[in-house]
């Protein structure tokens, strides 16, 4: 659901309650359901953001599949590979005896090598976020990256306008 209003308030026994104004009331009809069979709801209230047009996420895996097929590798690679390039990271340490399980949970990593922080040893490591988790700009800036690539391999691709087309679907 998508609230357009919040407001705080308390009930006679000092509970705060949150009041919400929300677009739609179907989901609303079935919670209401829900609690009246005496379950409680998991509640997850944050910014919303649109959701990534499937136009530029479509692109996105046409160009991935596009240099795959020039470099005869796969779709999947390719992406890992971009997301190195252009990609949004961070960076962990980690213990040793940790570092494989660290580097088989995220999309992509790369061991940096070994660091002390307070006299105790641990493994850097750059961990790179799926493009699902990207906003608008960091999205911009992969398709970009990937883009280009195809663009220096003679791989046709989308001109400038229908590029920012797909990314204004997608929202800020």
């Amino acid at each position: 659901m998508i609230a357009t209003n919040i407001r705080l308030q308390f009930n006679e026994n000092h509970n705060a309650e949150i009041v919400l104004t929300v677009k739609g009331h179907v989901e609303i009809v079935e919670l209401k359901d829900v609690i009246s069979r005496g379950k409680e709801l998991s509640v997850d209230i944050k910014q919303y953001r649109k959701q990534r047009s499937l136009d530029a996420n479509a692109l996105l895996w046409k160009m991935c599949t596009e240099i795959a097929n020039v470099i005869r590798s796969t779709k999947d690679e390719v992406y890992l590979q971009m997301l190195e390039r252009y990609g949004v990271f961070t960076h962990i340490i980690v213990k040793p005896e940790a570092v494989d399980r660290v580097v088989q949970e995220w999309r992509t990593a790369r061991v940096l090598g070994e660091v002390t922080v307070n006299n105790k040893t641990g493994i850097q490591v750059m961990c790179y976020y799926g493009s699902h988790l990207y906003d608008t700009k960091e999205f911009s800036v992969l398709l970009d990256g990937i883009i280009s690539e195809a663009k220096d391999m003679g791989i046709d691709v989308i001109s400038e306008s229908e590029k920012q087309s797909l990314l204004n679907e997608w929202g800020k």
